[in-house]
């Protein structure tokens, strides 16, 4: 017996509607681009502004803080006054603090910058999404609008670190934020003539005590995980999650006992939402370790440049645009979708099987794992955003979306704690013992320290580093094949008496 949601075809989309997903994407490939887009930035940031050790982690941390600390409370703001609204408020503060950081002439208007920019990022992220929810209404056409959206979405992060490093080499640090002025611009002048306004008909007062949980919850578990993935497993980054968890018990009985909560109880009663919301998770999970570790790979082990390695990393998301479509188009010629996600986990899972095997000069292979872990990923998170989106009611679009967004960066920052964890443990135990400290450390310090060591004696040190490195990417990888070879069968367990009509 197949079992459905409530959600029913509307009236197909025709070309206003594709034009207007054509103009959805401008933000939102802007807004998964920031997360990288520093990364060749900062040398020349930290060379013009000065900044201190923690001035300069907070320029480029901030942003990803106040999106992920915000993404419920903006979606729950969009159901409740706008999603289009919202949407170009947010546009128009992300084009304003794209040009205040462009032109920052210290640390702090930086920082403050980039703060903003975080509160237009949350803002646009659950905005695209439920709009795509409303313009949409035919499921065979949200699903390939949501296969799109997860395309540009995942290539935008790697595009980003691209773009960074050719700005910075051509022009000055601030162009990295002066090319998102075209297009908020655009979006501004065509957004009020072809996206559709669509809010919560009945929504309630805005429980206002709801978004200091929700930051308290979401901030200080993403931090500790964040601080756990780069200096390791210590007591306090352990005490940041443990409140927020406490936070998060708190957030989720306000939620159920309020009389107008943030986020309502009735997302998790939609049938498919919350395996949804659980399995986008664990693709994020997946997709974030494997990053760790591939950067650090074609930089260090490789020793190929930053803007070397950043084209190198661009190969990998080529299939991408490729995956979600196709994932799509067997979905509607009546494949299981169960069977679709089942495939996507164990595509992924053999993606990082394929990283077993590497070496210290195994640039093609691991190119080709990234690859293959990469479809795999965007297909269980392009069914997983239709099945969430389909599953809820319409008027809760911006909400089901912020808990999908919320739900990817948890994912992301634990996978990059879990899995950066395992690599680091393997390489402290297969770096030699009479290696200095530092070089116990990480692989990072250890080339620092092998360049100052004559001859031998330093290229045995580089050399033993990158091995261990690489030890540690394949247990890594051996952890996060078993979790998503489980994940495969939840998901052909969970989701096979689960179709969105």
């Amino acid at each position: 017996m197949t079992n459905s949601t409530h959600t029913s075809a509307g009236p197909r989309a025709g070309r206003r509607e594709w034009t207007a997903l054509g103009v959805l994407m401008l933000p939102l490939l802007l807004v998964s681009m920031d997360v990288s887009v520093l990364y060749f930035a900062v040398p020349a940031i930290s060379a013009d502004l000065e900044p201190s050790g923690a001035q300069q982690l907070w320029i480029f941390d901030i942003y990803g803080f106040v999106l992920a600390g915000l993404l419920m409370t903006a979606g729950s703001l969009g159901d409740r006054f706008g999603r289009r609204r919202l949407l170009l408020v947010g546009a128009a503060a992300f084009g304003a603090a794209s040009l205040v950081a462009a032109y920052a002439g210290s640390p702090e208007t930086l920082i403050a910058a980039r703060a903003v920019l975080g509160i237009g990022g949350a803002t646009l992220m659950p905005s695209t999404m439920a709009l795509l929810r409303t313009m949409f209404t035919d499921p065979g056409q949200r699903a390939k609008a949501i296969g799109l959206w997860s395309g540009v979405m995942t290539a935008g992060v790697a595009l980003g670190s691209v773009m960074s490093g050719v700005l910075v080499e051509y022009f000055w640090w601030g162009s990295v934020f002066l090319v998102n002025l075209p297009a908020m611009v655009l979006l501004l002048v065509l957004g009020p003539v072809l996206l559709p306004e669509s809010r919560d008909p009945s929504p309630g007062r805005f429980d206002l005590p709801s978004v200091p949980l929700s930051m308290a919850a979401v901030l200080p578990v993403i931090y500790g995980l964040k601080e756990i993935a780069v200096e390791g497993v210590h007591a306090e980054y352990v005490v940041s999650i443990a409140v927020g968890l406490l936070f998060a018990a708190l957030f989720v009985h306000r939620q159920r006992t309020a009389e107008s909560p943030m986020i309502s109880p009735v997302l998790f009663r939609g049938h498919g939402f919350a395996p949804a919301v659980v399995l986008n998770l664990v693709a994020s999970f997946g997709m974030m370790g494997s990053a760790y570790f591939t950067t650090q790979y074609l930089q260090s082990v490789l020793d190929k440049s930053a803007l070397e390695a950043a084209l190198w990393a661009l190969l990998p998301s080529v299939p991408i645009g490729m995956t979600a479509p196709l994932a799509t188009a067997l979905v509607q010629k009546g494949v299981n979708r169960a069977h679709v996600v089942t495939a996507g986990f164990v595509i992924a899972a053999a993606g990082y099987a394929l990283l077993l095997p590497a070496g210290t000069a195994s640039l093609w292979l691991v190119l080709v794992a990234c690859g293959v872990l990469a479809s795999g990923m965007v297909v269980v998170v392009s069914q997983m955003t239709d099945l969430a989106l389909g599953a809820a009611p319409a008027e809760r679009a911006g909400s089901a979306s912020s808990l999908l967004e919320t739900g990817g960066e948890f994912g992301g920052a634990l996978g990059m704690a879990v899995l950066g964890s395992i690599g680091t443990a393997v390489y402290r135990h297969d770096v030699p013992a009479s290696a200095p400290d530092a070089a116990r450390e990480t692989l990072g310090g250890a080339l620092a320290i092998a360049d100052q060591l004559p001859g031998r004696a330093g290229d045995a040190l580089a050399t033993a580093a990158r091995e261990a490195f690489t030890s540690g990417m394949q247990g890594a990888a051996v952890a996060a094949a078993v979790l998503l070879a489980g994940s495969a069968v939840a998901a052909a367990m969970t989701l096979r008496s689960i179709r969105v009509k």
